[in-house]
């Protein structure tokens, strides 16, 4: 089959007959779009898989990220109690906690570099009254875990006066973001999955299932056909499905040098309900978040730094974790991640074999995994 392309892309002979039609089409190479195309291609083996990122690297967070292992701190989840029932709730955390340990049976803590430091929480003033409902978080998870997951930490870690106290979660840890991606692409690699980079998707026909790309190297455009298409863009959906009820939410993270004496924890940590996150890499400090404190400037696609959030940031490293120093910033960088009304992704069949699966409620690293195996089951 011959495809007509746009006139201002001049396609070749063999780039027509060879690179065009596929059985199915990813649409989005982060963590969603390649882990579909790898559960795919594990079920259908003889099928052609291709896969379309915009950037050179995942645009949204999926390399952005600050390598969390987590499935919801105390606060996040009395938060998520508040707009879900409980058996809502232990579904999402499940799903949560099922991803994370799918993608560690099927790649391995070595190739991951996951740690099973736990999760922490820093708890202020503000969330004191939170400790009350411990118990009953606790007791909601017990089918899960089969024991307590939250629990006061005695240990001094040498906060700042703020800190209150502080809980633990024994069942979270971390990983290395650019492993995990890693992994992914080799993945995809040995099981002949096709990426292409680069290719920002414009317009979709569903009932072709034509994907139409703009091409970078002339302006022109190149049309994709799918037997099958997924779609998994997560904050950028909304360019291809503008009734979607997907907000976008950027994320600051910056990286201090390395400090001068030994960082004296080790962890995923997390501050003002969860929107402030840290962890200590190499005996540097990783901390980011705090869009709460400009939600509206957040609710953008656009990549950057904004100097309000920056500032608070800076100062909770200052004041909170290293009471008195101030460590220099050796680099930052800003991810989008996608929100709706509460943090359960949307994941439905848009039409006959198009299927999509977004918005990951800031958790892809736990959930992307297990939610592209539900997409991939829907087809």
């Amino acid at each position: 089959m011959i495809f007509l392309q746009d006139h201002g892309t001049m396609l070749s002979f063999w780039e027509q007959t060879n690179f065009l039609k596929y059985d199915l089409i990813v649409i989005g190479g982060g963590i969603v779009g390649l882990s579909a195309a790898i559960q795919y291609k594990k079920k259908q083996p003889k099928a052609s898989v291709l896969v379309l990122e915009r950037g050179l690297f995942p645009t949204g967070a999926s390399t952005k990220n600050a390598g969390f292992a987590c499935f919801g701190s105390l606060t996040e989840i009395l938060d998520d109690l508040e707009v879900l029932d409980e058996g809502e709730v232990l579904s999402l955390v499940e799903k949560r906690y099922r991803g994370l340990n799918a993608i560690r049976e099927v790649f391995g803590d070595s190739v991951l570099g996951y740690q099973p430091f736990g999760g922490f929480e820093l708890i202020t003033e503000n969330e004191l009254f939170q400790l009350d409902n411990m118990d009953r978080v606790n007791s909601i998870l017990e089918p899960i875990f089969k024991k307590p997951v939250f629990e006061i930490f005695k240990k001094d870690l040498g906060f700042g006066p703020k800190v209150k106290t502080v809980v633990k979660n024994k069942f979270e840890g971390e990983l290395n973001t650019g492993s995990f991606l890693n992994a992914l692409w080799t993945m995809c690699g040995e099981l002949g999955v096709k990426i292409l980079t680069g290719a920002n998707v414009e317009k979709l026909d569903l009932a072709q299932k034509e994907v139409l790309v703009l091409s970078g190297n002339n302006g022109g455009r190149i049309t994709f056909k799918g037997g099958k298409i997924a779609i998994c863009t997560n904050a950028f959906t909304k360019s291809l499905f503008p009734e979607m009820d997907i907000s976008p939410g950027r994320g600051l993270v910056f990286m201090t040098e390395t400090l001068p004496f030994a960082i004296p924890w080790q962890g995923s940590f997390h501050y003002d309900k969860g929107y402030v996150y840290f962890r200590n890499i190499d005996n540097r400090l990783l901390l980011g978040g705090g869009r709460n404190q400009d939600f509206k400037a957040e609710n953008t696609t656009e990549f950057g730094v904004n100097p309000k959030i920056k500032d608070y940031l800076v100062s909770i490293m200052e004041d909170v974790i290293f009471p008195g120093y101030s460590p220099k910033i050796e680099m930052e960088w800003s991810g989008i991640m996608a929100f709706g009304p509460d943090k359960r992704p949307i994941l439905e069949k848009v039409s006959e074999d198009v299927v999509l699966a977004v918005r990951l409620g800031g958790m892809g690293v736990a959930i992307g995994w297990d939610t592209a195996g539900a997409l991939v089951k829907l087809f």
